[in-house]
C-alpha cells in the first residue's frame, strides 16, 4: 500500500492523532514506489522495483521531543507508535530551538505528479536501457548507465488542525560512455518530472559523440581560462552557493555572507548583475512540494535578483530570536535566469577557451570565501575561434562560485538538471591549478 490517496492518508493519521496524550503530537506519512534499471559494459546488471511506506510520529511535553518510526499501519501498531513516542520525550532533554506544531495552513498548486511516470514497468525500463545501449554497441563503445522512476506521496497532520498532502513522481537518468580502450570519456544526465520529455537515446548520443571527440586529449598549461560550463558543471558550484545562503551561518560569522564586525551582507549586490536566482514551487519545469518539514508553506522567493543578495534561508528559531528575518525554508529547487543562446551559439562566440562538460569530487577549501576544488571529467574540450579544435586532459580547479558568477560573459538557454533549472555559462578567468590523468 505504498500508493495513498489524499483520504487515504487522511484517515490513517487522524486515526494517529487520536491516541495522543502529549501536548503536541505530529505525523508525517510517506509512501513511494521506486523502479530501476542499471547497466554496465554495455549490459543490463540489475533491475528491480521497491515499494515503502513509512509513519514518522513526534510527540511533545513542553520542548521535550520524542520521535518513533514504523512501516506497519494497522491500529494497534498506530497506537504502538504514539506511545513511544511519547515515552521517548518525557525521557528526552529539552530542546531550547523547539518551536511546537503550527497550526493550519494554507499551500499553493504545485503539479508535481505526472500519470507518465507513474505508469512505469519493466517494459518501459527495459525500452529504455535499449535506446541507449544499441547506438553505443554499435559504434564500439562501452555504455554504464542507470534510471530510476518514482512514484509517491507525502502527507501531515498534527493535533493543532493542520494537514498536507501530495503526490509526486520522477524520472532520473545518467549515462557515462567510454572508448574500448580508455581514452575518451561522455556523460549525460537528465530528469523529469513527467516521463514523457525523458529520452534516453537522445541523451545517450550526446555521450557518444563527447567520448569519441576525447580521445588522444592533449595537456595544456593549466593557468586561467575563459570556460564555458555546461549545466551540469555549473549546478556542482552553484548548488554549493545556495546551499550556504543561510541566515544563522550569517549572522555568526562562518559563511560568504557575513559582514565584518559583525551581520549579514543581505542587500548588497555581490555578483554580476544579469545574475537572478529564485525558487517556486509552482514552476513549470522544476515544481517541488509546496511545504516545508515542519509543514509551513514554502513561498516563491527571490534570492538573488540582479546581483544583489534579497533573501537567504531562515529556520522559525532563528528568526523568533532575530527581527531583522523572517521564516524563508530552504528552497526544493532553484531558477536561475539564463540567456537566449544556444550552448552551440556560445562556443561559437568564443575565441579561446574551453568547454567543461561537468566538474566531480568538489571539496570545500574556504567556507567564508566558498572557494573549491575539484576536477573536471567525461569531455573537456579547447575552443578555438567559435569551433571545437581538440579535446584537453582534464584539469584540477580552485574557483569560487562568487568569484565565478562575477566573471560572467555571457548565459545560455537554461534547462532543468538536477532538479534546478540552470543555464550554461561563459565566464572568464576559470582558474585551473593542475592536470588530471582521469578522462
Amino acid at each position: 500500500m505504498s500508493q495513498m490517496t489524499r483520504d487515504e492518508a487522511k484517515t490513517i493519521l487522524e486515526k494517529v492523532m487520536s491516541y495522543k496524550k502529549c501536548d503536541g503530537l505530529e505525523a508525517n506519512l510517506d509512501g513511494s514506489r521506486t523502479g530501476n534499471v542499471r547497466y554496465a559494459r554495455n549490459s543490463v546488471t540489475t533491475a528491480g522495483v521497491v515499494e515503502d511506506i513509512n509513519l514518522v510520529v513526534q510527540a511533545n511535553y513542553g520542548k521535550k521531543v520524542g520521535t518513533t518510526t514504523i512501516n506497519e499501519l494497522d491500529d494497534a501498531s498506530l497506537e504502538k507508535a504514539v506511545r513511544a513516542a511519547e515515552s521517548i520525550a518525557k525521557l528526552a532533554p529539552e530542546n531550547p530551538e523547539f518551536m511546537g506544531i503550527l497550526g493550519p495552513q494554507k499551500y499553493s498548486a504545485s503539479t508535481t505528479y505526472f500519470d507518465s511516470t507513474a505508469a512505469i514497468d519493466g517494459a518501459f525500463r527495459a525500452q529504455a536501457a535499449a535506446e541507449s545501449l544499441e547506438p553505443c554497441r554499435a559504434k564500439k563503445l562501452v555504455a554504464a548507465g542507470y534510471l530510476e522512476d518514482q512514484a509517491g506521496f507525502s502527507s501531515m497532520m498534527n493535533s493543532a488542525g493542520l494537514f498536507a498532502y501530495q503526490r509526486t513522481t520522477g524520472a532520473e537518468f545518467s549515462v557515462t560512455v567510454r572508448t574500448e580502450d580508455g581514452t575518451g570519456s561522455g556523460y549525460a544526465v537528465r530528469d523529469y518530472h513527467d516521463a514523457r520529455k525523458l529520452d534516453t537515446g537522445a541523451a545517450s548520443q550526446i555521450a557518444m559523440e563527447k567520448a569519441l571527440g576525447s580521445r588522444e586529449a592533449k595537456a595544456i598549461e593549466p593557468g586561467k581560462y575563459t570556460v564555458i560550463l555546461e549545466p551540469a558543471a555549473v549546478s556542482g558550484l552553484l548548488g554549493r552557493m545556495i546551499g550556504n545562503m543561510d541566515a544563522r551561518s550569517a549572522d555568526e560569522g562562518r559563511s560568504f555572507l557575513s559582514k565584518q564586525g559583525g551581520g549579514s551582507r543581505r542587500g548588497e549586490k555581490l555578483l554580476d548583475e544579469r545574475i537572478t536566482i529564485y525558487s517556486d514551487p509552482a514552476h513549470a519545469e522544476v515544481p517541488y512540494r509546496p511545504w516545508a518539514g515542519d509543514g509551513q508553506p514554502r513561498p516563491q522567493t527571490t534570492w538573488i535578483e540582479k546581483g544583489v543578495v534579497k533573501n537567504l534561508y531562515c529556520s522559525r528559531f532563528w528568526a523568533s530570536q532575530h527581527e531583522q528575518w523572517d521564516w524563508i525554508p530552504f528552497p526544493g529547487s532553484v531558477v536561475m535566469t539564463g540567456g537566449d543562446q544556444s550552448l552551440d551559439q556560445l562556443i561559437a562566440g568564443t575565441k579561446r577557451g574551453i568547454l567543461v562538460t561537468r566538474l566531480w569530487y568538489i571539496r570545500s577549501v574556504d567556507p567564508q570565501t566558498l572557494l573549491y576544488t575539484g576536477l573536471t571529467r567525461d569531455g573537456t574540450f579547447f575552443i578555438e575561434n567559435g569551433k571545437i579544435s581538440f579535446p584537453v586532459k582534464n584539469f584540477r580547479f580552485n574557483e569560487s562560485p562568487v568569484i565565478m558568477l562575477n566573471n560572467l560573459e555571457a548565459m545560455g538557454q537554461p534547462q532543468r538538471i538536477g532538479g534546478d533549472f540552470l543555464p550554461p555559462l561563459k565566464v572568464r578567468d576559470f582558474t585551473f591549478t593542475s592536470l588530471s590523468d582521469a578522462v
